[in-house]
């Protein structure tokens, strides 16, 4: 049993730890006894998203967008059958913005995406920044998940789900009460911190839908995640109140 992990643009799209999204995601993986291998992949590296089972896109700054769009546009068919195949993908920030319509930036510059989801983000004036609590649907289970968010764009979904439902914190827009985008396997959010080592029964979602999606066993052995939830609840008890958490 092995699953591909790609790691697109490591480097250059790597705010606020968000490698460690990939971490998390190995390492309970490795924890059961499922071999992982990752794929690093760099501007002009080949690569097919099709042969891989978890992609992870991680935020950068309005120049490096730049340079991933430009290079992703050769990509974007291949990504696109993937998709629709059931690749599971996690998208945090910048690299969520890029599968969307376009970003605006505050100077006015239009930056195309990769139109791959129905949703488009421009510019604020301010940045929406602090700690977040979201309500998301795992598994027909309605689960909180928290994480850290700092961004100026300001995303408005189309013909899209939600990836889940602010409780505290600004979200997409920081108006309509909307985190992230959610279509077939693919994730994306705002939320750094990273998301994944916060939020284990999130990434365990993840990972069972990799095998589910390789015909692969996919229910997972029960790990420890008592210290994740402790963290989690103070979290939770600082955003929402005593017993809402």
């Amino acid at each position: 049993m092995l699953l591909k992990v790609c790691h697109l643009y490591p480097d250059l799209l790597n705010l606020y730890g968000d490698r460690g999204n990939v971490m998390a995601f190995v390492r309970r993986c490795r924890w059961r006894g499922i071999g992982v291998e990752v794929v690093a992949v760099d501007l002009g590296d080949e690569v097919d998203f099709r042969e891989m089972d978890f992609l992870f896109l991680g935020g950068g700054s309005d120049r490096e967008q730049g340079l991933m769009a430009r290079d992703l546009v050769r990509r974007r068919e291949c990504l696109r059958e993937a998709i629709e195949d059931g690749l599971v993908v996690l998208a945090i920030c910048g690299g969520y913005q890029l599968l969307g319509r376009y970003y605006r930036s505050a100077d006015g510059r239009t930056i195309p995406g990769l139109d791959l989801l129905d949703f488009y983000t421009e510019a604020g004036a301010s940045r929406l920044i602090g700690n977040v609590a979201v309500e998301v649907v795992i598994e027909g289970e309605r689960v909180k998940v928290t994480g850290f968010e700092n961004h100026a764009g300001r995303t408005y979904l189309g013909r899209i789900a939600p990836f889940g439902r602010v409780l505290a914190g600004h979200g997409n827009n920081g108006r309509d009460g909307t985190e992230g985008a959610r279509y077939k396997n693919v994730f994306c959010s705002y939320l750094h911190g990273p998301l994944l080592p916060k939020n284990p029964r999130l990434t365990d979602h993840l990972i069972s839908l990799a095998l589910r999606r390789r015909g692969l066993p996919a229910e997972l052995t029960p790990l420890d995640d008592g210290l994740e939830a402790a963290a989690s609840e103070v979290m939770l008890r600082r955003l929402l109140g005593p017993g809402k958490a």
